[in-house]
Parts: C-alpha cells; structure tokens; sequence
C-alpha cells in the first residue's frame, strides 16, 4: 500500500523555498515520491484547521515514504527547509489501494 507524506507549510521566505524545492525534489523523485497535491489555495472548513498550504507526496509504500524522509541526503535539506517555512508534516500509510 502506498505511504504518504503530508504537510502543512507557511512559506516566510520564498527565494530560500525556491532553493529548497531545486535541491529536495530530484531527491525526493530518486526516492520514489510524486507530488498528487502541491495547493495554490486552501479553504478551511472545520475545526480551525488553517493551513496556508498543503503538500501530499505519495510513495510506493509506507516504508519507501519513511526511509526517505528519514534518510542523510534529505535531511540535510531540512534546515533549509525550515529557514524557508514553518510547518508541520505527518508520514501516512493507506489502506486503500492506489488507483
């Protein structure tokens, strides 16, 4: 079953997230992760859930999803990451099979 990672990001600066995504994404596509949802606009509707953006990336397995994240090559980009954005992220293994 596939895993996901899910994040809620506030970018605070844009020139430092640009570098961030040029140097995360070929990492995150050698791992075996695809983008399904990367929002231009959120509407919050329960719960006083306001995230400014939303990420879902979908991996092979929960196992692919977690070794990546969890992984030297990506971790080093966290820092940047983090001088890029405030967030909050979530690794979810699904019970439903891929479409």
């Amino acid at each position: 079953m596939p895993g996901y990672l899910v994040f809620d990001i506030e970018i605070t600066d844009p020139i430092a997230w640009e570098e961030y995504r040029r140097v995360a994404g070929p990492i995150m596509a050698a791992g075996g992760g695809k983008f399904l949802v990367a929002s231009s606009r959120v509407e919050p509707l329960e719960g006083g859930w306001n995230p400014a953006t939303l990420s879902v990336v979908e991996f092979p397995s929960f196992e692919a999803a977690r070794e990546f994240y969890h992984s030297d090559t990506y971790q080093a980009t966290v820092p940047l990451r983090r001088k890029a954005s405030r967030g909050r992220g979530v690794l979810i293994e699904s019970n439903v099979p891929p479409a």
